[in-house]
Protein backbone atom coordinates (compact mmCIF):
# COMPACT_ATOMS: atom_id res chain seq x y z
CA UNK A 1 0.00 0.00 0.00
CA UNK A 2 1.09 3.35 -1.24
CA UNK A 3 2.09 5.67 1.96
CA UNK A 4 -0.72 8.12 0.25
CA UNK A 5 -3.00 5.77 1.43
CA UNK A 6 -2.44 6.06 4.88
CA UNK A 7 -4.03 7.37 7.80
CA UNK A 8 -1.33 10.20 9.01
CA UNK A 9 -1.53 8.65 12.56
CA UNK A 10 0.06 5.79 11.09
CA UNK A 11 3.65 5.81 12.13
CA UNK A 12 4.67 2.32 10.60
CA UNK A 13 6.16 3.34 7.81
CA UNK A 14 8.36 5.65 10.15
CA UNK A 15 11.94 5.35 11.04
CA UNK A 16 12.55 2.82 14.14
CA UNK A 17 14.43 4.51 17.04
CA UNK A 18 17.27 2.65 17.50
CA UNK A 19 19.68 2.79 21.60
CA UNK A 20 22.56 5.27 21.07
CA UNK A 21 25.34 3.77 20.17
CA UNK A 22 27.93 2.61 23.41
CA UNK A 23 31.48 3.20 21.99
CA UNK A 24 33.70 -0.25 21.96
CA UNK A 25 36.15 -1.20 24.41
CA UNK A 26 36.24 -0.35 28.62
CA UNK A 27 34.90 3.36 29.54
CA UNK A 28 37.63 4.55 31.07
CA UNK A 29 36.91 8.28 32.82
CA UNK A 30 38.45 10.60 34.83
CA UNK A 31 37.41 11.59 38.34
CA UNK A 32 36.23 14.44 36.80
CA UNK A 33 34.53 12.78 33.86
CA UNK A 34 32.73 10.34 36.44
CA UNK A 35 31.48 13.15 38.00
CA UNK A 36 30.36 14.56 34.74
CA UNK A 37 28.30 11.27 34.53
CA UNK A 38 26.67 11.60 37.37
CA UNK A 39 25.59 14.84 36.70
CA UNK A 40 24.20 14.61 33.23
CA UNK A 41 22.27 11.42 34.87
CA UNK A 42 21.03 13.55 37.75
CA UNK A 43 19.91 16.25 34.86
CA UNK A 44 18.23 13.19 32.38
CA UNK A 45 16.29 11.85 35.49
CA UNK A 46 14.90 15.02 36.59
CA UNK A 47 13.77 16.12 33.09
CA UNK A 48 11.94 13.11 32.51
CA UNK A 49 9.50 13.74 35.71
CA UNK A 50 8.87 17.38 34.41
CA UNK A 51 7.98 16.22 30.61
CA UNK A 52 4.36 15.58 29.46
CA UNK A 53 4.92 15.01 25.69
CA UNK A 54 5.65 11.47 24.72
CA UNK A 55 8.15 11.80 22.16
CA UNK A 56 10.11 13.67 24.37
CA UNK A 57 9.84 11.31 27.14
CA UNK A 58 10.67 9.04 24.93
CA UNK A 59 13.89 10.60 23.90
CA UNK A 60 15.02 11.80 27.33
CA UNK A 61 14.99 8.15 28.53
CA UNK A 62 16.67 6.66 25.61
CA UNK A 63 19.36 9.34 26.98
CA UNK A 64 18.96 8.30 30.44
CA UNK A 65 19.26 4.68 29.40
CA UNK A 66 22.77 5.87 27.74
CA UNK A 67 24.21 7.59 30.32
CA UNK A 68 22.77 5.18 32.98
CA UNK A 69 24.80 2.44 31.03
CA UNK A 70 28.06 4.43 30.90
CA UNK A 71 27.85 5.68 34.88
CA UNK A 72 27.74 1.67 35.26
CA UNK A 73 30.61 0.85 33.47
CA UNK A 74 33.05 3.81 34.35
CA UNK A 75 36.13 2.81 35.35
CA UNK A 76 38.26 5.63 36.82
CA UNK A 77 41.84 5.46 35.58
CA UNK A 78 44.38 6.36 38.58
CA UNK A 79 46.13 9.85 38.01
CA UNK A 80 49.12 8.82 36.08
CA UNK A 81 52.12 10.18 37.07
CA UNK A 82 53.49 12.27 34.27
CA UNK A 83 56.66 10.51 33.28
CA UNK A 84 54.97 8.70 30.02
CA UNK A 85 52.10 10.08 27.97
CA UNK A 86 48.80 8.29 29.58
CA UNK A 87 45.43 8.54 30.17
CA UNK A 88 45.05 12.12 32.12
CA UNK A 89 47.80 13.68 30.67
CA UNK A 90 47.76 17.34 28.57
CA UNK A 91 50.79 16.35 26.30
CA UNK A 92 52.45 19.02 24.42
CA UNK A 93 54.09 18.00 20.99
CA UNK A 94 55.62 19.25 17.84
CA UNK A 95 53.18 17.97 14.46
CA UNK A 96 54.29 18.80 11.35
CA UNK A 97 56.04 21.67 12.58
CA UNK A 98 53.21 23.32 14.37
CA UNK A 99 53.75 23.00 18.06
CA UNK A 100 50.17 21.84 19.59
CA UNK A 101 48.74 20.23 22.89
CA UNK A 102 45.86 17.80 23.64
CA UNK A 103 44.77 16.31 26.48
CA UNK A 104 43.39 12.83 26.86
CA UNK A 105 40.43 11.81 28.09
CA UNK A 106 37.65 8.85 28.55
CA UNK A 107 34.90 8.88 25.35
CA UNK A 108 32.62 11.11 26.84
CA UNK A 109 34.79 13.80 28.22
CA UNK A 110 36.29 13.98 24.40
CA UNK A 111 35.75 17.30 23.04
CA UNK A 112 38.11 17.51 20.07
CA UNK A 113 37.68 21.11 19.37
CA UNK A 114 38.84 22.26 22.32
CA UNK A 115 42.07 19.51 22.43
CA UNK A 116 40.53 17.06 24.34
CA UNK A 117 40.21 13.97 22.63
CA UNK A 118 39.14 10.54 23.89
CA UNK A 119 42.42 7.98 24.47
CA UNK A 120 40.62 5.94 21.50
CA UNK A 121 41.39 8.70 18.92
CA UNK A 122 44.44 7.87 16.64
CA UNK A 123 46.76 10.57 17.51
CA UNK A 124 46.03 9.32 21.29
CA UNK A 125 46.69 6.03 20.88
CA UNK A 126 50.45 6.95 18.56
CA UNK A 127 51.16 8.79 21.75
CA UNK A 128 50.58 6.42 24.38
CA UNK A 129 53.67 5.46 26.71
CA UNK A 130 55.94 8.06 25.05
CA UNK A 131 58.30 10.11 26.96
CA UNK A 132 59.29 14.24 26.34
CA UNK A 133 61.75 14.23 23.86
CA UNK A 134 60.42 11.02 22.12
CA UNK A 135 59.57 11.11 18.26
CA UNK A 136 57.41 9.11 16.49
CA UNK A 137 55.54 7.94 13.26
CA UNK A 138 51.96 8.49 12.60
CA UNK A 139 49.68 7.85 10.31
CA UNK A 140 52.21 6.65 7.74
CA UNK A 141 54.99 9.53 8.14
CA UNK A 142 57.89 8.76 9.97
CA UNK A 143 59.58 11.26 12.83
CA UNK A 144 55.65 12.89 12.61
CA UNK A 145 55.17 14.05 16.16
CA UNK A 146 58.00 15.01 19.40
CA UNK A 147 56.48 15.07 22.60
CA UNK A 148 57.76 17.91 24.03
CA UNK A 149 55.80 17.90 27.57
CA UNK A 150 53.82 16.06 29.79
CA UNK A 151 51.24 17.44 32.30
CA UNK A 152 48.91 15.58 34.66
CA UNK A 153 45.15 16.51 35.32
CA UNK A 154 44.45 17.26 38.46
CA UNK A 155 40.77 16.93 39.82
Amino acid sequence: MSVAFRRESDEEHLEPKFELPIPPGPNLVTANGLTQIRLKVAELEALVLQLAEETEITAARRQLRYWRTRQTTAQVVPVPDGTIVAFGCTVDFRFKGRNRSLTIVGDDEADPTSGILAFSAPLCRAMMNAVVGDVLDFAGAPDAIEVLAIHVLRG
